[in-house]
């Protein structure tokens, strides 16, 4: 994935194998909190390895990377015993392998009613003024000359603003501008560019932060105007990924380097595998995300592409903003027409040459098989399935029952048969479109399949076509949860409420390098300057821009301030004014969509907020097994745990989410306590009432706020009672309305 570097100057340690023993391999140690940023302490580390490492293989001390701005550490090359040994020094807080992390992969921000009227009278961009704002986005870097980039308009460069545009490959001082103010890259030696030749980063830029840009489509799909939540504000990029990933180690040195160089907001559409979730303080992006957080910076992350399945979100610590995707009302589609004179509707992007006039012969999967291939494989259009004597000229329909093969691959087998097009039959893939180019092809759900196999078996000639992609405007219901975005509860902890919100991720248009993809085959042969894809990669920057578009009109709030009004006011009902759904078309639940859908107009006034601070998280930790020795580290302070700290503890740090691990039937009742903070009108009385499952026995206590005389906070208590509530998770919301304001609290409580 991302590359490694060359010394550095930070405190973690990391190192890269160099091939000469098999038990060697790069490290992260981290050393907690920096108080100074002194660079001097690279003697230091230094030393420490020349302790360890015997002096015939002196060549190993040294430092691939160094940090020492917002934390100390480094990264080196170390074999588990040395790890092991380094472990137990004083000064040490956690040292563990370097992770290899991923990459979690216009109408939207319409769609969120984000540039509705009232959002015009109030938007920077359209009064032509530039904003403050700085995202930081960690990726693989940025294309500078698309134009979701250009500062035309824009004023000067803020003067808090300390970073660099660094040079490279094809990439000069002058491709950084008032708009794309910094760019960094962390290859080996310092060969590389900060230019990204995946695209992934600047389509995530343009989403948070790309100014307007007219008449953007992808090959004449979705057309419009391009933008970001708040094309006003300037872009930071840090390319910290590659084709082969991102090291857990250049993620660090990216976010120390965005706290040094003054961002606002960190944008991180990466995490680490969910099977391979560590704790909390060996996790690169939760240790980086509670040192910017101690300095102000609110880090927001996507939730991963590992669902449906529950367990499976990361980027679960309460400092991290984590979201999770979600559907827009708009939606691709393509005619299938077959011999019979039916017609049945797909989901795709396709630019298919075929149409009306002439069908060709449709077979499934399994009677075009290969000799001595498992029906199984072929039916799954496994690669080496197909026989192309038997495929080409028809069209083929599959399965996609193998995770394990990607629509991509399964396209790739049919049209080497030389097959005609491709018909795709997938439980849950009908809700994301396929991009298969010029090939024909689309993604149909199960009855649809069933349709027609049976058309397929019911006569000797079966035969169809697949017409090119249609756009369907103001498409019902959405929005609706991703089925590939990944559910919580949290593997680490349930006693944290995630994910924490939702936002668009399936078929965002953004920017893209313009350049064509192998194996893919564009209209016409030509590239474009933007693109259609899906991940909670493209929902994390939407909730980025949200957060800068709020900072923007409220520059003193606090990022938990922030974090909570947005959460507070997010949309819980679709286009139809029904409960949001999955792409099951049951009911989501917070595991699976958080608190709902991000609205960004309702979160500039909020009512009430949980204010969460840094103590709280340093609670989180105590409660969660840290050690008090080991929190004072990563602070320089002498905090002190709670003389009773118990995990079920967390349940009661101040987050706008209320979520209970277990609560036994026979326990008696669980209290729990939050404080909110009145942003909205003076002397505001708040009554609450409460929506639970049914046996969940609730109450507020006090069911009344009254913030008369000047009162800013206020505290009440909930009381969970589970003795006549089904088992597993019960969900629910306490809502506090002052006749303007509707703050609704989310809970999650697992009955045992």
């Amino acid at each position: 994935m991302l590359q490694f570097f060359p010394i550095l100057y930070l405190p973690f340690i990391f190192i890269y194998c160099t091939a000469f023993k098999s038990n060697l391999k790069p490290y992260i140690v981290y050393l907690g909190s920096s108080s100074n940023g002194n660079r001097g302490e690279d003697l230091s580390h230094l030393q420490l390895l020349s302790s360890l490492i015997p002096s015939e293989e002196s060549e190993r001390i040294s430092l691939l990377h160094s940090y020492n701005h917002a934390f100390k550490g480094f990264s080196t090359i170390l074999t588990e015993n040395e790890a092991s040994r380094l472990s137990g020094y004083d000064e040490v807080v956690s040292i563990f392998p370097d992770p290899v992390l991923k990459l979690h992969t216009t109408r939207s921000w319409d769609f969120l009613e984000a540039v509705d009227d009232k959002f015009r009278s109030i938007h920077p961009w359209d009064e032509h003024k530039s904003s403050d704002i700085i995202i930081g986005v960690i990726d693989t870097g940025i294309w500078p000359e698309s134009p979701s980039f250009s500062d035309e308009g824009i004023g000067n460069i803020p003067s808090k603003w300390k970073g660099v545009c660094m040079e490279g490959s094809n990439f000069k001082k002058f491709n950084c501008n008032r708009k794309l103010i910094g760019a960094r890259f962390y290859n080996k030696n310092g060969k590389g560019s900060p230019r990204d030749n995946i695209g992934h980063g600047t389509h995530v830029a343009s989403t948070a932060a790309g100014v307007p840009v007219d008449n953007a489509s992808y090959y004449g799909l979705a057309s419009g105007t391009a933008r970001g939540g708040l094309p006003s504000a300037r872009i930071a990029s840090y390319q910290a990924c590659s084709t082969d990933g991102c090291p857990g180690s250049v993620i660090l040195k990216a976010i120390d380097d965005a706290i040094k160089d003054g961002v606002d907001i960190i944008s991180i559409s990466i995490g680490i595998s969910s099977i391979l979730q560590s704790d909390f303080l060996s996790d690169p992006i939760a240790i980086g995300a509670f040192h910017a957080e101690q300095r102000g910076i609110m880090v927001v992350c996507s939730a991963g592409n590992d669902g449906p399945d529950p367990y499976t979100i990361v980027n679960t610590a309460p400092w991290i903003f984590t979201v999770s995707a979600s559907t827009i009302d708009r939606n691709f589609q393509t005619t299938i027409v077959l011999g019979n004179n039916q017609s049945y509707e797909g989901t795709a992007i396709n630019f298919s040459p075929l149409t009306h006039g002439k069908a060709y012969p449709l077979a499934f999967g399994k009677k075009v098989a290969s000799s001595f291939t498992p029906a199984s494989d072929a039916r799954n259009c496994i690669p080496g399935s197909i026989d192309p004597k038997k495929a080409a000229d028809k069209i083929i329909v599959c399965v996609d029952e193998d995770p394990n093969v990607s629509k991509r691959i399964k396209k790739l087998v049919v049209e080497d048969a030389k097959a005609k097009g491709l018909i795709m039959i997938d439980i849950e893939g009908q809700l994301l479109p396929f991009d298969s180019g010029t090939y024909p092809s689309a993604v149909i759900g199960e009855s649809t399949g069933s349709r027609i196999l049976n058309y397929i078996n019911s006569t000797k000639k079966p035969t169809a076509t697949i017409l090119p992609t249609k756009v369907v405007p103001r498409f019902k219901p959405a929005p609706v949860v991703a089925p590939f975005s990944s559910r919580g509860p949290g593997g680490l902890t349930e006693n944290i409420l995630k994910p924490d919100i939702m936002a668009p991720g399936v078929a965002i248009l953004a920017a893209i390098v313009p350049k064509i993809i192998p194996d893919y085959s564009p209209p016409g042969n030509k590239t474009s300057l933007f693109s259609i894809r899906s991940g909670t990669s493209m929902a994390c920057p939407h909730v980025t821009g949200a957060v800068a578009f709020i900072k923007s009109k409220h520059p003193h709030w606090s990022s938990s301030i922030i974090k909570s009004a947005l959460m507070t006011t997010a949309s819980v009902s679709n286009n139809l004014g029904k409960p949001l759904t999955n792409s099951s078309d049951n009911y989501a639940n917070p595991h699976e969509a958080g608190v709902g859908e991000i609205h960004p107009i309702r979160a500039l006034d909020p009512g009430l907020v949980f204010e969460s601070t840094v103590q709280d998280y340093l609670y989180f930790l105590c409660y969660f097994g840290y050690k008090q020795k080991t929190l004072r580290s990563i602070t320089n302070t002498n905090f002190s745990c709670p003389k009773a700290s118990a995990e079920k503890f967390i349940s009661n740090i101040n987050y706008p989410t209320i979520s209970i691990a277990s609560l036994k039937k026979n326990e008696g009742i669980r209290k729990i306590k939050r404080v909110v903070t009145n942003v909205g009108s003076s002397n505001a009385t708040y009554t609450s009432t409460v929506e639970a499952s049914p046996g969940l026995k609730v109450m507020v206590f006090p069911y009344r706020l009254n913030f008369r005389g000047g009162l800013k906070t206020a505290a009440f208590k909930i009381f969970f009672d589970g003795k006549e509530a089904s088992k597993g998770y019960n969900y629910g919301a306490i809502k506090w309305f002052d006749g303007l304001h509707v703050v609704r609290v989310v809970f999650a409580v697992n009955v045992e």
